[in-house]
């Protein structure tokens, strides 16, 4: 039960600051961005925002099933991004290649994370 609860506050910690992110780099997130999605600069503050409550939604008990569902929709939302900064490599993000390409199969394992905090069972 120790590990699950530290998970929790791991999963929230890292989605939490992420979102924040988001506010503080917004021209990083902007570059990432797949150009046929429209309100680019508006996509990525409602991300941001969204990253950001939803792990303040699953501190709580009442609401974890909801947001452990919104972060597995999320991160559904943002996959497009991935690939995005997977086909364009450096021209977008000085990211290594081998990190672009580890990210694609690791939103699996996120989404996997997320939902063992639903009510699944």
């Amino acid at each position: 039960m120790i590990w699950k609860s530290l998970s929790l506050w791991i999963m929230a910690a890292f989605y939490f600051f992420a979102g924040l992110l988001h506010f503080k780099f917004p021209k990083t997130y902007l570059k990432i961005m797949p150009p046929y999605l429209p309100a680019p600069l508006t996509l990525v503050y409602v991300s941001g925002f969204a990253e950001s409550a939803l792990a303040v939604a699953l501190l709580f008990p009442a609401t974890r099933n909801l947001a452990a569902w919104g972060i597995i929709g999320l991160l559904v939302a943002v996959f497009p991004a991935n690939i995005y900064m997977l086909q364009q490599g450096s021209a977008v993000v000085r990211i290594p290649e081998w990190v672009l390409i580890a990210r694609i199969p690791l939103q699996f394992v996120f989404i996997y994370w997320a939902y063992t905090f639903t009510d699944h069972s």
